[in-house]
């Protein structure tokens, strides 16, 4: 659609499958081999088919592998930071044969899709872990994952038979086709996304705001995939950001639509993936604030900002709107960043998601200053038991 920003490679891919040719592939299922896939992959597979990957068109082969690891880009020069891919066990190697389709289900046993299996690889684990997470430290979330996943490596394209069940946010999903359209109907032609796998609070509305005065549209676009256990769950999340949009927020110049990818807590490497897949959406902008997909004390405050000054702005092509830490300033009354208040820390409200389930365990009302009392109401509702979306 003219106007609108170019897919990253340059073409939006599109691997759901409908009609004649999902009937033929459904036809063929019973003789493919099965490969049950981990919650995250599952995630991986549908952002691939949807097209929010792109250029991508299937789980990584090898080179493509080794070419991120040293250069963070594709084997083709295109920028990418963490690879995208399927394994399994070493013990199932001599199943997977080579140039023959493989089922692909999730851990319950339901079909998705098929892979054309073209490659067949190892890895070595740690190598990985430090160069995409910046550790080997297996208490990190993402190090974690990664330990647990299978040796052996499936790479080939990808088609999309059946969608994942995201339950009633599947009302709130929006495909990068869909945005596009949307986006090109309401005459935005510059967008800013904001990525978040927390409620929204006050930072997040003042900076989101802070964006929507540079471009014509915002897309709030919670990741729902999956989290920690600890995170709240994304039904919790949405009904946040519904409350707060619809009293706070233009509805002209304002969408909301869920994200179904999985955090890996990469930091930096998933601040440019993230950014990639919202380029995909359609989005000009994105917001990168502080410890973007961070997790414990893994990566330095603005590791996440930095990083796009390793790359050339049109390789990446989205521009990154890299805000400070927000607070609420009881001697400005109005929220802030360090750029724009003179007062001291003693002055400044801040929490931290930590601190904010603290409260919510504790049945404690988070403040004003934190967050509005429509987002605090959901959150108790949620904390004692009595939520219902």
């Amino acid at each position: 659609m003219k106007n609108l920003i170019d897919p990253h490679g340059g073409k939006l891919v599109n691997l759901v499958c409908e009609g004649k040719v999902r009937d033929y592939l459904l036809d063929k299922v019973n003789d493919m081999e099965k490969v049950f896939l981990s919650d995250r992959e599952v995630s991986d597979l549908e952002m691939i088919a949807i097209g929010a990957f792109s250029p991508l068109e299937g789980f990584m082969d090898k080179t493509d592998y080794l070419s991120i690891l040293k250069n963070n880009r594709l084997k083709n020069g295109i920028p990418w930071t963490i690879p995208i891919t399927l394994s399994a066990n070493m013990d199932d190697t001599r199943r997977f044969i080579l140039d023959k389709e493989l089922a692909l289900c999730d851990k319950q046993g339901k079909l998705l899709g098929v892979l054309y299996l073209e490659e067949k690889y190892t890895r070595d684990k740690e190598q990985e872990a430090q160069i995409v997470f910046g550790t080997k430290d297996a208490a990190h979330p993402g190090v974690a994952g990664l330990y647990q996943s299978g040796d052996l490596i499936l790479a080939g394209k990808v088609a999309m038979l059946n969608r994942p069940d995201h339950g009633e946010l599947k009302d709130m999903l929006l495909d990068p086709k869909e945005t596009r359209l949307l986006f090109y109907y309401k005459g935005w032609r510059s967008v800013v996304a904001f990525q978040t796998r927390n409620p929204i609070h006050r930072a997040h509305e003042y900076i989101q705001k802070c964006a929507l005065e540079i471009v014509d549209g915002l897309l709030v676009h919670p990741l729902i995939g999956e989290t920690k256990k600890d995170d709240i769950p994304a039904d919790v999340r949405m009904e946040c950001y519904k409350v707060l949009l619809e009293k706070y927020y233009p509805k002209d110049r304002t969408a909301l639509s869920v994200f179904p990818a999985a955090m890996r807590y990469a930091g930096p490497k998933e601040a440019i993936l993230h950014a990639i897949a919202r380029k995909n959406y359609g989005c000009t902008h994105f917001i990168v604030g502080r410890d973007h997909a961070g997790v414990g004390n893994y990566y330095g405050t603005f590791d996440a900002q930095k990083i796009f000054d390793e790359f050339e702005p049109e390789e990446i092509g989205i521009t990154p709107l890299k805000f400070e830490h927000a607070f609420y300033c009881k001697e400005c009354g109005s929220m802030a960043t360090s750029k724009t208040c003179p007062h001291e820390e003693q002055n400044h409200v801040t929490l931290s998601g930590t601190k904010v389930r603290q409260m919510l365990g504790a049945r404690e009302m988070p403040p004003v200053e934190f967050t509005r009392p429509e987002v605090a109401e959901v959150l108790m509702k949620w904390a004692n038991g009595e939520f219902d979306a």
